[in-house]
């Protein structure tokens, strides 16, 4: 075992719980989570949305998978979607791919490990459609919670274009939180 890689990918992941997830800031939450809570938020909706959708899900590399999902964000930091709008195509992935690879470069399951993140950016598998719509709804969860603690209008926007999942569960999920936000 290459303990020094192995305490350096340690370290990386406990960066997120200091990376701020600025779209929350941008907007003025007070108090935003931070990427690892976020990821939380991601592992647990992956683990719920399973037991929901009737394909067969590989629970232990759907879990992985969520875990990983924003770890270059440790090095990029947690840049929201309107200013990627402003780059060209495909750079997000590209940066955060980047990253991915520094990140676990010297370790021995590196492969491993890049193989996890590449399944869910090539978003081609059962799985990797599981955890998309897991840190979307995770995502909207966030947005309610932060609309009824602070009365904030500049979430709004988070509802303006629905959302389409790949789910019919988590599309049900996230009809009904539109559903309850517009009863308030």
């Amino acid at each position: 075992m290459d303990i020094t890689s192995t305490i350096n990918i340690l370290f990386h992941g406990n960066q997120l719980k200091r990376t701020a997830r600025t779209g929350w800031v941008q907007r003025g939450v007070p108090n935003a989570e931070n990427v690892a809570a976020h990821s939380y938020g991601v592992v647990f909706a992956t683990l719920i949305l399973a037991q929901l959708i009737e394909e067969p899900i590989d629970m232990g590399r759907a879990l992985a998978i969520a875990a990983l999902h924003d770890l270059p964000e440790g090095l990029t930091t947690d840049i929201p979607t309107p200013a990627w709008r402003y780059l060209p195509s495909g750079v997000k992935t590209a940066v955060e791919r980047g990253a991915m690879e520094e990140i676990v470069a010297d370790s021995k399951f590196a492969p491993t490990l890049m193989d996890l993140w590449e399944e869910l950016h090539e978003g081609e598998t059962a799985v990797s459609h599981l955890v998309h719509d897991a840190d979307k709804i995770d995502m909207f969860i966030q947005a309610i919670i932060y609309e009824e603690q602070t009365s904030n209008q500049h979430l709004a926007e988070f509802w303006t274009t629905p959302h389409t999942f790949h789910y019919p569960q988590a599309q049900a999920i996230y009809n009904e939180l539109r559903q309850r936000r517009s009863q308030k």
